[in-house]
């Protein structure tokens, strides 16, 4: 549970807040950051069921009933621009404008170059940059001018990982839409950056290393211990802030030290 006395509580006033993949992990932790400092919230997933468990979860952990009214729930595939227009169409009727997007949305899917199919490739490139992407794209005439971006990208576009060719080239392609969508919008005053999550205790972070093989891993991070979700939403929540308005096509590598620095216990 996030504890409220640790941050500010009103920096998101009245700003209104899309945060794509929503359901669990980072984008449920982000949700409940912003609803935690005055922020409407729009959250999205493909999954009904998930989607409306996540929303109530959040309904329930801030039950007065001004906060209730601040979360919006749209099913949705980042993937379908069909998807897309009916998300965008919600947040027109029901706020008329954007004042931060998370293009957080995302899938993950390891194996060796070799045994990479066109089925993984398509839905990866699918999900993780065109999702991205047309996010973006689609969020444009409901972003304020001086609004902010955040995408998420992941440690692998700092590091060469084993297994994860496909993974590594779709988080590569966000990463460099970072730099270009801040140079692109400008004009605008919107800023644009990402996040590079290094291991993060979410479902998908459980789905891809073993019990097992945890021990390893985390002997590779020098803070000592593994990231958790809200770790990014603190993150998130900075870089979407007047706090960070000089901050702008930059990368924010959230990995407790694991790339920058090696563990003296590793020598």
């Amino acid at each position: 549970m996030l504890n409220l006395m640790t941050h500010n509580t009103s920096r998101f006033d009245d700003k209104i807040a899309l945060i794509t993949g929503g359901t669990s992990g980072m984008g449920l932790a982000t949700a409940r950051r912003l609803l935690s400092e005055g922020a409407h919230v729009i959250v999205t997933g493909r999954d009904k069921d998930r989607l409306d468990d996540a929303a109530g979860h959040l309904r329930t952990e801030f039950p007065q009933a001004e906060a209730a009214q601040r979360i919006l729930a749209v099913r949705g595939d980042v993937a379908n621009r069909a998807d897309l227009d009916t998300l965008t169409d919600a947040i027109r009727t029901r706020y008329g404008r954007l004042d931060v997007l998370f293009a957080n949305a995302g899938v993950a899917e390891f194996a060796p170059v070799a045994d990479v199919t066109e089925e993984a490739f398509d839905r990866l490139v699918n999900i993780n940059f065109k999702g991205v992407y047309f996010t973006v794209q689609q969020s444009l005439p409901l972003l304020s001018d001086g609004s902010a971006i955040v995408i998420n990208a992941s440690v692998v576009v700092h590091k060469g990982v084993p297994g994860a060719t496909l993974y590594s080239a779709t988080k590569g392609a966000v990463h460099n839409l970072t730099r270009t969508l801040a140079a692109d919008l400008s004009p605008r005053r919107i800023r644009v950056n990402s996040v590079s999550p290094g291991y993060i205790t979410t479902p998908m972070f459980h789905a891809n290393v073993s019990l097992e093989a945890q021990p390893a891993v985390v002997a590779t991070v020098a803070a000592g211990r593994f990231g958790a979700p809200d770790d990014i939403a603190a993150a998130v929540a900075f870089l979407s802030s007047q706090e960070a308005s000089y901050i702008n096509g930059q990368d924010l590598l959230i990995d407790g030290g694991m790339i920058a620095a090696t563990p003296a216990a590793m020598h």
